[in-house]
């Protein structure tokens, strides 16, 4: 996450300061009061995407235990579950293929949280999806997405996973 809201806050800072220093080529004003101008805009610009990337993924981890939290009467499964290699749409949003295997003597369905990380492990984003009705002895799929576009190197894993 630190590296994609860095790049992006580069962009931000690059853009204010060549607006204020553009601004600031009339003669209004020092040299050091148009960096400092500066440099307090960049910092509000950072601060404020940092901020909105911990309220998206807080929204995103509070859903998802509350659609977990929804599950009666599941028992843990993670070891039931597989993941496949991630891809990103047009969209921009991660995607990778849940399966989920069925060890119970009947039909089941199963809650699976997919966390989306960057290549260190950090956590981009959250998902849960629902595999249902998967016969006895079988496999089911389903597919978790990102809830907002995901850049750089992303990953998934499965976070937890219950079977009901």
């Amino acid at each position: 996450m630190a590296g994609h809201w860095t790049r992006g806050t580069a962009g931000a800072v690059l853009a204010v300061v060549v607006a204020v220093g553009a601004t600031g080529c009339g003669g209004s004003g020092s040299p050091s009061g148009t960096a400092s101008k500066a440099a307090s805009a960049a910092s509000s610009a950072a601060s404020s995407l940092a901020s909105q990337a911990s309220e998206a993924l807080a929204s995103a981890s509070a859903e998802a235990r509350h659609k977990l939290d929804e599950v009666k009467g599941g028992v843990k499964a993670k070891d039931d579950v597989s993941l496949g290699s991630v891809t990103t749409d047009s969209d921009g949003r991660a995607s990778v293929k849940v399966t989920a295997k069925n060890t119970d003597g009947s039909a089941r369905s199963f809650a699976v949280q997919v966390n989306f990380t960057d290549k260190d492990g950090n956590l981009q984003d959250v998902v849960v999806v629902t595999v249902k009705d998967v016969a006895a002895g079988a496999s089911g799929e389903g597919t978790a997405r990102s809830n907002r576009k995901l850049s750089g190197e992303v990953r998934a894993v499965v976070g937890s996973a219950l079977r009901y």
